[in-house]
């Protein structure tokens, strides 16, 4: 039986604490408003939790709504957050995905990604569940998403699904789910994909020289960046974004910024002369308003990465940009004596033992410097066999 009664509220006008008893509690402040109080145990801390005010809640409701409160508390229910999580506007799929785009596209280097990430679940996601609340979907509506292209087009679909898994993982973070994406038991639920190749389409390597003979007959901003793509091995993203301030032409040396680079670190690319030539043809194409080596059709913006593309199409070649680094690398493997590792510091790849990462201290730019002038000449014609044997004759150098 509580303390409190209805007609001694009604009496109550001094500003305190009035125990009903199991911690209920009617509180009136100095302005003479009262409000119910519940005082509890929660996790071994003491926690006040208003139950609202005594003209909208009775004693009778009170009492109950203290009890349920209790009761929630003793189940390892937090009813504080329980209540925030409802007062809380749930978002849909669709918007949940606009706020996580817009979050996380700043930190994304590759504006072709940017674009990409949002595109494919407008694409695939919004038909079918953009407007679900994200507090709503489960793995069967998922499911349901990516099994009409989970065969048909796999890494698309591969992608969509990590694209729904951190969208609803980022609205768990945020308190408008209960649980993390269930992305584990989709592949229960979907066939087995075939396996992938991870292989990027490339032209043999013995195919190059003949390739950049009829790519350098004729002359535009396109061809002379794929050119320089093909002497430096460089990422697309890399050469199309060069700027002039980044090259050094007399010392023959290329510096791309840690912000321009995929692992974000300073990359320096020796030039060949073949390459430097190159780049000094593309000087026709600068624009006063732009320091960009390879400006678009807007000079404040790089080439566009189709642009590239496009003219391996034009040439009927089903290959693709990037996949000169692989003609480079497997040239390096089959036709030269260079370590991989010289190899792998050429096309800027981080090193996979993390214990030798820990502890290399040089990006070999001199055994570089007669890398890259072997592949150049080879890829020029200008010589019949690389020159490797130079790195062993300027290693005998320095001893």
């Amino acid at each position: 039986m509580g303390k409190l009664t209805a007609l001694k509220i009604r009496s109550l006008t001094e500003p305190g604490r009035y125990s009903d008893g199991d911690g209920l509690f009617l509180e009136i402040n100095g302005k003479g408003a009262a409000s119910w109080i519940l005082r509890v145990q929660n996790n071994g801390k003491r926690q006040d939790i208003g139950l609202g005010s005594s003209k909208a809640v009775s004693l009778k409701e009170a009492r109950e709504a203290a009890f349920a409160t209790r009761q929630k508390i003793a189940q390892g229910i937090d009813p504080v957050a329980e209540r925030k999580q409802e007062r809380q506007v749930i978002p849909t799929f669709r918007r949940a995905a606009e706020m996580v785009h817009e979050e996380h596209e700043k930190a994304w280097k590759n504006g072709k990604h940017q674009n990409q990430w949002i595109a494919t679940l407008k694409t695939y996601a919004f038909p079918k569940m953009g407007d679900r609340l994200v507090s709503e979907i489960e793995g069967p509506l998922i499911r349901d998403v990516l099994a009409p292209i989970w065969l048909a087009k796999p890494e698309t679909a591969r992608r969509v699904r990590q694209r729904i898994g951190t969208v609803l993982d980022w609205s768990y973070a945020r308190g408008f789910r209960t649980t993390e994406a269930p992305m584990r038991s989709l592949s229960k639920g979907l066939p087995r994909q075939p396996k992938k190749d991870n292989h990027f389409a490339a032209l043999p390597y013995a195919s190059v020289p003949d390739f950049m003979e009829k790519l350098g007959a004729r002359e535009s901003v396109g061809r002379v960046a794929l050119e320089a793509l093909i002497l430096t091995a460089a990422r697309s993203g890399e050469i199309r974004g060069a700027t002039w301030s980044e090259l050094n032409l007399e010392a023959a040396l290329w510096t791309i910024p840690a912000e321009r680079m995929k692992m974000g670190r300073v990359h320096v690319v020796p030039l060949a002369p073949q390459a430097v030539a190159v780049f000094e043809r593309a000087k026709k194409f600068k624009a006063g308003a732009s320091d960009l080596v390879f400006p678009g059709q807007n000079v404040k913006k790089p080439l566009s990465d189709m642009t590239l593309l496009k003219i391996l199409r034009d040439m009927d070649l089903a290959v693709t940009v990037h996949g000169f680094r692989s003609a480079f690398r497997d040239w390096v493997a089959e036709q030269t004596d260079y370590s991989g590792e010289i190899a792998e510091a050429a096309l800027a790849h981080t090193v996979s033992n993390k214990v030798e990462a820990a502890y290399r201290r040089t990006d070999f730019l001199d055994k570089r410097r007669f890398l890259m002038r072997d592949w150049s000449a080879f890829c020029t014609k200008a010589r019949d066999r690389p020159i490797s044997k130079q790195v062993e004759a300027a290693e005998s150098g320095r001893s």
